[in-house]
């Protein structure tokens, strides 16, 4: 849950770091920053779809951000009223990881990264088989949906 990067936490940084450090205390100019920065055309898809749903709950963002929680405590914060939220997640790159380092992830993490990618690893057993789909999928780490 930590080791992944969530977008969430990146938006809510993003949003702290636009606003003058007074009014990260005050409730509607953070929702006016959430706004603000939602509203900017250059946003990733994932970061997108946080704002979709940021967007209705701006006031409970707002809230535990004006107590000057940090940014992954905000997002814990609203993922329990909103599951959703944390489970948009940027794509874990793997082209930058040598076999070695693949090795040293569990199982259950490569089949994370490869369930990120949209696909399965029918009849992996052994954990070189699911290093090697990883290395074979690596193409599909960088797509946008």
């Amino acid at each position: 849950y930590h080791s992944i990067p969530l977008v969430c936490v990146k938006v809510i940084e993003e949003v702290k770091a636009s606003m003058p450090k007074a009014d990260a205390r005050k409730k509607p100019l953070i929702e006016k920053a959430l706004g603000d920065f939602c509203a900017n055309e250059g946003l990733s898809s994932r970061e997108k779809k946080i704002c979709y749903y940021i967007d209705p709950i701006k006031r409970d963002v707002a809230q535990p951000f004006s107590l000057g929680m940090t940014p992954l405590k905000v997002c814990q914060r609203i993922n329990k009223s909103n599951p959703e939220i944390c489970t948009v997640k940027f794509p874990i790159k793997t082209e930058k990881l040598e076999k070695k380092d693949l090795s040293k992830l569990r199982v259950k993490q490569l089949k994370q990264i490869l369930g990120q990618r949209g696909v399965e690893c029918k009849g992996c057993v052994e954990k070189s088989e699911f290093i090697k789909k990883v290395q074979d999928t690596e193409h599909l780490a960088n797509d946008e949906f």
